[in-house]
């Protein structure tokens, strides 16, 4: 005997939904979600790659969506920074 993962209800074993609440019940294989620093190193390293990857798994696996969602952000503010240095040097560098 098998209970539904959304409300408890006794459902049989194999059933694909639950005749209490409707909701669909995953027998499948377990979805690995360790939130891998990879994904956030292959985020920060492809901003736009980070971005899908968060876009694309954020219901299925939240940990490494946001793992790559962050190396995203990262890697934008790492560059705005760094473009702000760049012009505040050449502003700088004019005036002297």
């Amino acid at each position: 005997m098998a209970y539904c993962k959304r409300c408890g209800f006794p459902i049989a074993d194999g059933a694909a939904t639950c005749p209490s609440c409707g909701a669909y019940q995953n027998n499948g294989p377990e979805v690995v979600d360790n939130g891998g620093i990879g994904w956030g190193i292959l985020g920060c390293c492809i901003p736009i790659a980070g971005l899908v990857l968060f876009l694309v798994w954020k219901d299925q696996r939240p940990r490494t969506a946001k793992a790559a969602g962050i190396g995203a952000l990262v890697s934008v503010i790492l560059g705005a920074l760094w473009y702000l240095i760049v012009i505040a040097m050449g502003v700088g560098a004019s005036l002297m």
